[in-house]
């Protein structure tokens, strides 16, 4: 069966802070209606590789992706190319380095902030650079994007929470409320979404340690959530799915033609 998806990267989320400080996705599990894993990201546990992980399976060290400053498009297929490949439809409301990755590169705001052209990967686009572009702002951007174009397949991006990380580090007040923010803003759109029969992944490229920052093998740094939510999910709670899993088991749930690993445990 072929499933609508959102894709929710909460850039810089470590697990234990979205375990503790989101309690609206919480309330889900709770019920028995989503599930909560904890994955450990790829190395190096820096953005632009980790976008480049989850999109398309692969790990850094073999995409070449292997810090925030490789600019250019990627070489690897990703959920994008798959969806478009099949004739669905793609949007992202993400920062611009996604853009780069499958659109474009390098990004040119004028160009490229708006993005409406069928023949890219991510066919409708809104994308930011300044690390405290309110996620409020981001959601409605992702909103809107799925309101306007109906796509199969949504990603949506938001990088507050690794901004305060950056700036006040993990074990603080401004990290984990920008969580808990982050958690009452996508309170707002979850149960439509799922009314209306997407599947809602909401994970994170990487976490954040006390050094206000992130690159290394500390837990802190590495461990991530993965909420699942929708009726194509199983809910095993001993699913152990992987970062490099992600990528194909969203092209299963849209029923395109892939050649990525897939975790089936998370799968009904």
């Amino acid at each position: 069966m072929k499933h609508n998806v959102i894709l929710v990267v909460l850039d810089g989320l470590n697990y234990e802070v979205a375990r503790h400080a989101m309690g609206h996705l919480q309330a889900y599990v709770g019920a028995g209606r989503a599930a909560l894993y904890k994955l450990e990201c790829e190395l190096p546990s820096l953005s632009r590789p980790l976008y480049e992980c989850i999109l398309t399976g692969v790990a850094p060290i073999d995409s070449g992706i292997v810090h925030n400053h490789v600019s250019r498009l990627s070489t690897q297929r990703s959920i994008f190319h798959y969806a478009t490949d099949a004739g669905l439809s793609t949007a992202a409301a993400a920062y611009h380095w996604v853009s780069e990755l499958y659109n474009r590169s390098p990004f040119s705001a004028a160009r490229d902030r708006h993005t409406d052209d069928e023949a890219l990967a991510i066919q409708h686009g809104h994308f930011y650079w300044s690390d405290h572009y309110p996620d409020a702002h981001l959601f409605a951007d992702a909103e809107s994007l799925r309101l306007k174009h109906a796509p199969n397949f949504l990603l949506v991006h938001p990088m507050n929470i690794d901004d305060a990380g950056h700036k006040h580090g993990l074990d603080t007040p401004q990290y984990r409320n920008s969580a808990r923010s982050a958690d009452i803003i996508l309170a707002d759109y979850l149960q439509g979404w799922l009314d209306v029969g997407y599947q809602v992944l909401v994970t994170a490229d990487h976490g954040m340690n006390n050094d206000r920052s992130h690159n290394g093998l500390l837990a802190e740094e590495r461990e991530v959530p993965l909420f699942v939510l929708g009726d194509a999910f199983s809910l095993d709670p001993k699913a152990q799915p992987k970062q490099t899993e992600i990528c194909g088991t969203v092209c299963a749930l849209l029923g395109v033609a892939h050649d990525k690993p897939v975790c089936q445990e998370l799968l009904k």
